[in-house]
């Protein structure tokens, strides 16, 4: 088993019992892991830290690098990040996305994200304009596919 792998193996270990979950890691040749993890109540500064201070035990212990050749940075994917899992999703119920579709035709669509099961998500779309007319009439909410969606990420709300 080569260290990444091992690596791969001690990150599942670390988020046993925890609501925490992988959201993907990278490697680089100068054994650099990058480790993107998020929560279903948030990803804390308190949760980095444990999460990394126990990852490096473990790698320390296993002797991978025993020159200690080797970096961590466990961070979450970040405001900005695409939503890539389910999980996500649900996680981000209640707050408005921005949406592209794979069809190129189709437009993009932003809206609060009002459901998100195992095929798909709910969206009531929401007005692009700052002042409702009388005239407008109250957007239906859309269900889109998974696999229909190329890229959604929140959109930051003040």
């Amino acid at each position: 088993m080569t260290p990444t792998e091992q690596i791969a193996g001690f990150i599942d270990e670390c988020l046993i019992d925890t609501d925490c979950f992988l959201v993907s890691y990278k490697v680089k040749p100068t054994h650099n892991y990058k480790v993107y993890i998020d929560s279903d109540s948030g990803f804390t500064l308190e949760k980095c830290i444990r999460i990394n201070r126990r990852l490096r035990k473990m790698i320390e212990e296993a002797a991978l690098y025993p020159e200690g050749d080797f970096s961590i940075e466990v961070s979450s994917p970040g405001i900005d990040a695409p939503l890539t899992m389910r999980r996500q999703y649900v996680k981000n119920i209640g707050r408005k996305l921005e949406i592209e579709l794979t069809d190129e035709e189709a437009k993009g669509i932003t809206g609060r994200l009002l459901e998100a099961d195992e095929e798909r998500i709910k969206v009531e779309p929401v007005l692009l304009s700052k002042r409702p007319k009388k005239t407008d009439v109250p957007p239906e909410s859309i269900e889109i596919r998974y696999e229909d969606i190329k890229k959604a990420t929140v959109c930051i709300e003040f």
